[in-house]
């Protein structure tokens, strides 16, 4: 397919993109948040008669206004160690009588404008009780440790487990060496470019809400709004044309959504709420916080024959609807990595703790699980004396095994070709000359490391049964496409319609992709997460299209007065077998129009995406400051529909975990106060930062999906953070450094360097 650019471009490089906040609707007021300064405490009194009474403000909004609002029930439904089930604890959309982490809502301005709704929540009083704070998931574990929340005993949300311990202690009792290493996966802001807001009105005589605000879908926020008001799914209608940035952070249905629900229907008036950066890096969810334990176990040979992890991840003082879900069964999918390990055993715990509730970020859970096994698979290298490189290819899964059983009894690797990933990118990365580049950079008083990593990631699925797409024409013959996508910058106005138009031989920009649209059908679908997006509406686009052309072939059919079977599709047209008779599809599509509109489904598809990336660094011991020279990515995405776009997703990726790896990190205070909630504190990765990258495509397609696509959005970042993580530990090593958590900021290096 000819790629010209995303269609999408024209409109938000010219300032005519619409995002939550260029909303506006006829009447409508502001609302502003007052929002807990303290990390645990009791609300002893509210005063807000002065706020009442200033210029503009309408009511203001507390706790036991909202009480008859509910808990969103958990997302995992599956039991935990020894049966016992997740504890979910009440989330509260204005808070009742305790707060318990800084950010948290304790209540909603609403006034004719922002600026005296922002005065208002100034003016209110508040009393606290402080009470004790905890700050880390092991001081919320530990034996004696206050209470977060009463139905929650021990702070202990969840206890997972999968595999074999006892293969696994087995294993362990009888390897020649054991290699043990913990690492600290460290807590990160999503920071999407536009920050949460809404526009809510409330039509009281359909009792219908709509909503204009940033999704990464319409059925992920949706389900969460009726779980916790009440409404019914058709009675809220949720709009988003444009939004800036999704990362897993924007599939929540945050307590700001409903008490603004509430206000636009108690006052009759359609009420605005934009946040502020702040408000977003303090009360958006966050993402990782896991504290990383592995045990990897060799025998004599160098084969690997046994594997524990330990997780404990911090969820903050509530838990998110995906949180438990993507720190818990997802990483158990491919905990062995690209390795063939008999015996696996995996514990994850989740604490809660008086910090902001962790959520999916992207990659949820895959980088975790890839930085654990690389990093102990070249600290193996090093206490055992062999070549990393060596060590992971004796290890590999064989290509010809694949489709691939791993010792994870729900888990089957659909296609891969580790060792061809592997060679290829040691070529493309000049690995074999690398001695020579790192006696240069000695010369010069520099510290130079190279790192390598493989990876596999569980991409696809979701909880929705099928992922359905609609195709409708119109007069001109023109289409238009509606899915239940969640567009946030990855080009599904562009590659939906080439989809489609590929298999009916239109030009694309005849189709139009309505995505998330509540006026349109009503389909099934789980939006944009897990890097699912081609595979599921890809997949089930290419379904309605075909079923259109079986529609067409009657319809031509009858156009050419011959039987069905007499009638063949190619290039656009229908044609009669054997003659020059033909019609062309368009021809069909303007006189017939609804007669082809179709339905496409998909099974919630599955892949196993895979990759290895090399990344070459230099270190100024004089500093600490840290270059990445050189990135290089091969990765198996399958069948590639549109080149450019996967590599705009593999790059952006690639840069937020070099993000992770370099200088993100949400840091609180003993006191449970966010230090880093400013661009001031949090450093961001920048672009004059980004090092050289070499994408590389290697395709084995999938056979789990009609288009044999995997998953891509993720695979940059699940791939970025464990080799770079690997090339800094490289180039330390020299000086008998082997350890260093993330971020590997200057000020973090140089003291490792100078211990």
């Amino acid at each position: 397919m000819k790629f010209t650019g995303r269609r999408e471009d024209q409109r938000l490089l010219t300032g005519q993109g619409c995002y939550a906040s260029d909303w506006s609707l006829p009447g409508q007021v502001y609302g502003v948040f007052l929002r807990s300064d303290r990390a645990h405490a009791e609300i002893v009194s509210m005063n807000t008669a002065e706020a009442l009474a200033s210029p503009g403000v309408l009511k203001i909004f507390v706790g036991k206004d909202t009480e008859h609002f509910k808990t969103e029930p958990p997302l995992v439904k599956y039991p935990g160690r020894g049966g016992v089930p997740i504890r979910q604890p009440e989330r509260e959309v204005l808070a009742r009588g305790r707060v318990r982490h800084v950010g948290q809502e304790v209540a909603l301005v609403v006034a004719t404008t922002a600026a005296a709704a922002q005065d208002a929540a100034e003016k209110i009083e508040v009393e606290y009780r402080d009470l004790p704070v905890l700050v880390e998931a092991e001081d919320a574990l530990a034996a004696g440790a206050p209470q977060i929340h009463a139905n929650v005993p021990g702070n202990l949300a969840f206890d997972y487990e999968y595999g074999n311990e006892t293969a696994v202690g087995e294993a362990m009792a009888k390897a020649a060496h054991v290699t043990r290493i913990v690492l600290d996966s460290q807590r990160i802001v999503g920071n999407p470019m536009e920050p949460k807001a809404a526009v809510v009105a409330y039509d009281a005589a359909t009792e219908t809400y709509e909503m204009h605000t940033p999704t990464q879908g319409l059925t992920l926020i949706l389900g969460g709004l009726t779980a916790i008001t009440g409404v019914p799914r058709e009675k809220i209608k949720l709009r988003a044309l444009d939004v800036g940035g999704g990362f897993g952070v924007r599939s929540d249905a945050y307590s700001e959504y409903p008490a603004l629900m509430h206000a636009a229907k108690v006052l009759g008036r359609p009420v605005k709420w934009v946040s502020t950066r702040g408000e977003t890096m303090l009360s958006d969810h966050h993402g990782r916080a896991a504290r990383l334990s592995g045990q990897l176990a060799l025998d004599r040979d160098g084969n690997f024959i046994g594997l524990k992890v330990e997780w404990l991840c911090n969820q903050g003082a509530y838990l998110s609807h995906p949180g438990p879900l993507i720190n818990t069964l997802p990483p158990s999918l491919h905990v062995a990595n690209l390795y063939r390990i008999p015996a696996v055993y995996g514990r994850h715990r989740l604490a809660l703790t008086n910090t902001t509730p962790a959520t999916a970020y992207r990659g949820a859970g895959r980088p975790n699980v890839s930085y654990l096994i690389e990093r102990l698979v070249d600290e193996a290298a090093r206490e055992t004396g062999a070549d990393r490189v060596a060590l992971r290819e004796r290890n590999f899964i064989p290509k010809e095994a694949f489709p691939y059983q791993t010792p994870i009894a729900i888990s089957k690797y659909d296609s891969g070709d580790p060792k061809g990933l592997m060679d290829q990118a040691l070529k493309e990365a000049h690995w074999e000359s690398f001695g020579a580049r790192k006696e240069e950079s000695r010369k010069r008083g520099k510290l130079r490391g190279i790192g390598l990593a493989v990876f596999v990631e569980p991409a696809g699925a979701g909880g929705s049964p099928k992922e359905e797409v609609e195709i409708r024409f119109g007069d001109s013959g023109n289409a238009t496409l509606f899915a239940m996508v969640g567009p946030s910058g990855q080009g599904h106005e562009t590659v939906y319609p080439e989809v489609a138009a590929g298999i009916l031989g239109i030009a694309p920009e005849k189709i139009t992709l309505r995505a998330s649209d509540p006026d349109g059908p009503a389909l099934m679908g789980d939006g944009t997460i897990g890097s699912r997006s081609m595979m599921a509406y890809g997949g089930a686009i290419s379904v309605a299209a075909h079923e259109v052309v079986r529609k067409g072939m009657e319809l031509a059919a009858k156009e050419l007065e011959v039987a069905v079977g007499d009638v063949e599709f190619s290039r656009g047209g229908y044609r009669v077998k054997g003659t020059d008779l033909s019609i062309p599809f368009e021809k069909i599509a303007i006189k017939y129009q609804g007669a082809l509109d179709s339905r496409g489904d998909t099974p919630n598809p599955r892949s196993f995406p895979s990759g290895a990336h090399v990344a070459e660094v230099e270190i100024d011991p004089e500093t600490g400051a840290l270059s990445v020279l050189d990135y290089v990515a091969v990765d198996d995405c399958g069948r590639v529909i549109n080149h450019t776009l996967l590599e705009g997703q593999v790059h952006g990726g690639i840069t937020q975990g070099l993000g992770q790896a370099m200088g993100e990190h949400a840091v609180y205070d003993p006191s449970g106060q966010l230090l880093s909630g400013s661009f001031m504190d949090y450093v961001m990765p920048r672009a004059e930062e980004q090092p050289p990258m070499r994408l590389y495509d290697r395709s084995i397609p999938s056979p789990n999906n009609p288009l044999g696509v995997k998953g891509a959005g993720e695979a940059g970042t699940t791939g970025a953070v464990p080799t770079l993580a690997n090339a800094v530990i490289d180039a330390l090593r020299p000086l008998g450094v082997h350890h260093v958590d993330f971020p590997f900021t200057p000020v973090r290096l140089w003291k490792a360097i100078n211990k």
